[in-house]
């Protein structure tokens, strides 16, 4: 016999198999995971993300409105994005204001912070899955900060100046901005776990009558 008529056997066999479960009222098993479901939680970070850099922008523009208003500081609401745009553009950025380029910019920084949602998601449902939401936001906060660390101090303090030839982004954005935006951030996807969340399916049997 050869292998595609062994194929064709085998089709078959599932086929009957199948008509006779039918017959007999047999349900097939609904799949399940087995062990952490690592996609999935990555899938539902990578989504997430992009809603708390959405709200962590937000707040920056919200934050330069007011500051405006005040007097205590004339700058273009989306002067954080001017200034992250250094890095891919260098100096010119900062002189860029027109909405494309803002645009644009405002998007990369949306896709920067699902690829952060995704490490964000991965430890609130690896390590703390049970955790009430007070936790949750202090470990959020935390791993936020230890972002901006890495980020300012450790990677673009000495790679912008040397791919760039200067430091615009560590220089140009007060630390405790740049620390309040990852903050925020944090605290955002702590708050929205619950929406990415993996609940197992559980199958509902029908109760014996009395």
């Amino acid at each position: 016999m050869d292998e595609q008529t062994k194929q064709r056997e085998l089709e078959l066999l599932r086929e009957r198999i199948t008509e006779l479960e039918g017959d007999l009222g047999v349900q097939p098993e609904p799949w399940r995971t087995q062990g952490y479901y690592a996609a999935y939680h990555t899938l539902s970070g990578f989504l997430l993300g992009g809603i708390a850099a959405l709200v962590s922008l937000l707040c920056n523009i919200v934050g330069s409105y007011v500051w405006r208003a005040s007097g205590s500081l004339d700058q273009h609401p989306l002067r954080l994005i001017q200034v992250y745009l250094t890095f891919p553009m260098g100096e010119k950025a900062l002189s860029m204001s027109n909405g494309l380029t803002l645009t644009i910019g405002c998007f990369l920084y949306i896709g920067m912070g699902m690829l952060y949602g995704m490490l964000f998601q991965v430890v609130f449902s690896r390590f703390m899955p049970s955790a009430n939401v007070w936790k949750r936001l202090l470990m959020g906060c935390a791993l936020g900060i230890a972002i901006w660390i890495v980020n300012f101090h450790l990677i673009l303090d000495w790679l912008q100046p040397l791919l760039l030839g200067g430091r615009w982004i560590v220089e140009l954005i007060p630390s405790w901005v740049a620390m309040l935006t990852h903050v925020v951030f944090g605290a955002t996807m702590a708050l929205l776990y619950p929406w990415g969340a993996f609940t197992p399916y559980v199958k509902i049997t029908d109760q014996p009558s009395p």
